[in-house]
């Protein structure tokens, strides 16, 4: 991990953001945020493990809660104290298991 990353500057978000349009900013924090939703708790849950061996490839990890066939992430770097690149990366990735 690098011992230096830093939040995104008002230009990288104009520019990344958009790029992710289903990741939402949530409120009173410097973080974005999705809802997944499949078919049952098998799809969920092979979901989650598919985002845990990215994450901790990349050893950057969600905030995330599971109920039956919803699952909510957050996403934030604590190392910068806000949004990163990481966080856009890893949206991206999610975001594409789910197509």
């Amino acid at each position: 991990m690098s011992a230096s990353i830093s939040k995104l500057s008002p230009e990288e978000r104009t520019e990344l953001l958009p790029s992710i349009p289903q990741w939402s900013l949530v409120d009173g924090r410097d973080a974005i945020h999705r809802t997944f939703e499949f078919p049952d708790f098998s799809a969920a849950w092979g979901f989650m493990s598919r985002a845990a061996l990215v994450a901790e490839s990349r050893a950057h990890h969600p905030e995330w809660f599971n109920v039956y066939n919803r699952v909510e992430i957050t996403l934030t770097t604590h190392d910068a104290d806000g949004l990163s690149i990481r966080d856009v990366e890893l949206a991206r990735i999610l975001d594409g298991f789910v197509g």
